[in-house]
């Protein structure tokens, strides 16, 4: 099954106790997000502590209620454009607000997780699947039909390879 509107948003108001993401592609190309992305390649910068949006108040509601929403997102160096506007313009104001962002840099060492696609997992135990071109477009969310345990598995692998995002990026000039 296919999901858009109404049926995604509801998956991130239902979650009992963890919504999960594994990112994969240096770029997303994101059509909400050109003007933004635009802004920042023009040199640009936002103070995180000030970003307010339905996202943040969203993270931040989830986490006063006691509710996760993570993601690891694996990464090689040079780190894209879009990555660094990504790591600027949204995830620190995102683990401001609770999120728990981590990263798997690979630049130096064999992907873990070489294979695996873009997903998200709730409550380990749906899974829906992202499905993007390989310039970071997306195609479609579709929800997995089938053992969420390898998922499970992608998780585990990735949290414990990966970092802290504010430790990743302690010495990277964004």
């Amino acid at each position: 099954m296919l999901l858009a509107g109404e049926e995604w948003a509801v998956r991130f108001e239902r979650f009992a106790r963890e919504a999960w993401r594994l990112e994969t592609l240096p770029q997303y190309l994101m059509p909400q997000e050109e003007e933004e992305f635009a802004a920042f390649r023009a040199g640009v910068r936002i103070d995180p502590a000030t970003v307010a949006n339905e996202y943040i108040d969203r993270l931040r509601r989830q986490a006063a209620e006691g509710r996760v929403q993570g993601r690891v997102h694996v990464v090689t160096r040079p780190l894209s454009e879009y990555l660094r506007f990504e790591f600027h313009h949204y995830y620190r104001a995102h683990a401001m607000a609770g999120e728990q962002i981590r990263i798997l840099d690979v630049t130096d060492r064999p992907n873990p997780l070489a294979g695996a696609q873009d997903f998200w997992m709730f409550d380990h135990s749906e899974v829906v699947l992202m499905n993007y071109h390989p310039d970071g477009r997306q195609i479609s969310r579709e929800v997995h039909v089938g053992e969420v345990e390898p998922f499970i598995e992608f998780q585990r692998i990735a949290v414990e390879e990966s970092v802290p995002f504010e430790e990743y990026v302690k010495d990277l000039d964004l």
